[in-house]
């Protein structure tokens, strides 16, 4: 009879374990088989077996492993789980600016740019490209400035002939997609985006938008029952694009992609530049952020009601980085019934009047507040933390090197999301910064900024005396306020021998 063994280890099944389970289930079945060296057939078949197993248990490991949000890996797993908790990974999102333009002599008609008009930036390869989002009227005779709002968008159209096949499905060729920029129209009619059929009757010309892993996006109609059947001519309107490299400085946008004429057919030469820097563009949404957010969602999962329902709600804009939500329980100087929304853009920054208009959408219609309570979404308040400090590099270390990697860990301490996009707990909005204090104090600790630079390679250690480390010109905690959020000033690091800049 054969032993397979009473205590059986479900654990050990890579290769080896397998082909030493295998070598001694054969020597019980077969005592005469003695012959298991690697040349011989019946070693070749145990080891094929082995190998199979092994494929088979990464395999089954594998999907044990997705089929958890917190062990899940895939990024087409996250979205399965998550769309059945209610939630959605937002794409990427498209950076906005504001662009000037002035003609360099007064045209002697009125000239006119049409929206869709691309903007770009002077690089010869690969340039930053904005569309304008509205057409641009310059009067005859004038040369004032006139701005227009761009956005760093492509803009596509792809026209569809359907038959009436229900639960039709349409792929959109261009990616990234992005996040409800598609627009449906047959005949003059309009369609509809709605997160699902659950509420749509059979005349609703609806329609539901699904973006896989690759950004691709998947365009799902009704059957007939659950939301209208199209038929005949379908127009898709959409955009791809977005990004943080949509984040260009001011005076970028200098380059207009066609040649301008008046009214009266004459070319106009014009000048253009965007007066601030782009800001709202943003990478999709990551998994290891979609972790965080997908929780919190079952917390406010409809509506925005509690304070920190806002800023969940807030932070799942893909362009949102840090929220903070106040009231008159938090600051005397709010008015009872209203809000401030305080918001910080990815990357830094302030945030643009468009971002502003998402973020109120977001937590007063697409999640609705209280019909009597007053949401102001606010500028954040930074709080510049100048760092001085008199260090002793170790002997042979390269100064420079170990300079600029000082630096490079105080702004690691110092951005305000990690690289995978979660929020980066070294620092935080004064409020919180008080609530994980046992003294309430909202600080940023000098102890803390101490140790990252007596922890970087190549440092031998700080100067003796408490004054050779000065965090906004004191030798102290930075006391950070209720609604501030501190970042990283400039960097003095003097050497501790010479006294010299590094």
């Amino acid at each position: 009879m054969t032993d397979r063994g009473r205590d059986l280890d479900y654990t050990d099944r890579d290769f080896d374990a397998l082909r030493a389970r295998l070598i001694a289930l054969a020597r019980s079945a077969f005592p005469q088989w003695t012959d298991f060296e690697l040349a011989s057939f019946g070693n070749v078949l145990i080891e094929m077996f082995a190998f199979v197993g092994d494929v088979l248990a990464h395999y089954q490991d594998a999907q044990a492993r997705e089929t958890r949000l917190t062990t899940a890996t895939q990024r087409r797993s996250v979205i399965a789980l998550a769309k059945m908790l209610g939630y959605r990974l937002p794409g990427a999102s498209a950076a906005t600016a504001r662009v000037a333009f002035r003609a360099l002599a007064p045209p002697r008609a009125d000239v006119r740019i049409p929206a869709g008009t691309v903007v770009r930036t002077q690089e010869v390869v690969d340039p930053v490209r904005f569309v304008l989002l509205e057409a641009v009227h310059i009067p005859a005779g004038s040369n004032d400035l006139v701005l227009a709002d761009a956005e760093q968008a492509r803009w596509h159209e792809r026209l569809v002939q359907v038959t009436g096949e229900p639960a039709l499905e349409v792929y959109l060729e261009q990616t990234p997609y992005l996040d409800g920029s598609l627009r449906i129209e047959q005949s003059g009619a309009s369609w509809r985006e709605v997160e699902s059929f659950l509420g749509s009757t059979a005349l609703d010309r609806h329609f539901v938008v699904d973006v896989d892993e690759r950004d691709r996006a998947r365009v799902r109609f009704g059957d007939g029952i659950a939301g209208a059947v199209p038929s005949g001519s379908l127009r898709f309107f959409y955009k791809t694009g977005g990004g943080p490299e949509g984040n260009v400085e001011a005076e970028r946008l200098t380059v207009l992609e066609r040649a301008i004429i008046d009214e009266m057919g004459f070319p106009v030469r014009l000048q253009m530049f965007n007066p601030e820097p782009a800001s709202g563009g943003a990478s999709r949404q990551s998994v290891a952020a979609a972790k965080l957010l997908i929780p919190e969602r079952l917390r406010a999962n409809t509506r925005s009601v509690c304070r920190e329902d806002f800023e969940i709600h807030a932070r799942e804009l893909p362009a949102v980085a840090r929220a903070l939500m106040l009231t008159s329980n938090e600051d005397g100087s709010i008015e009872e019934n209203t809000g401030d929304l305080v918001v910080v853009p990815v990357g830094g920054g302030l945030p643009t009047p468009a971002l502003k208009e998402a973020v109120l959408r977001q937590v007063t219609e697409v999640y609705p507040c209280t019909l009597t309570f007053q949401v102001r979404v606010m500028d954040p308040q930074y709080l510049r933390v100048d760092v001085r400090c008199r260090l002793f590099v170790q002997s042979g270390a390269n100064r420079a090197r170990v300079r600029d990697q000082v630096r490079e860990r105080l702004i690691a301490f110092f951005r305000i999301s990690n690289p995978d996009g979660t929020p980066n707990p070294d620092v935080d909005f004064g409020y919180y910064l008080a609530l994980r204090d046992d003294s309430g104090a909202a600080e940023v600790a000098w102890s803390d900024v101490f140790n990252v630079i007596r922890d970087t390679p190549g440092v031998r250690k700080m100067g003796d005396r408490r004054e050779d480390l000065l965090l906004a010109g004191l030798p102290a905690d930075v006391r950070v306020p209720l609604r501030a959020f501190p970042v990283l000033g400039d960097v003095l690091l003097l050497d501790g021998v010479s006294g010299e800049v590094l």
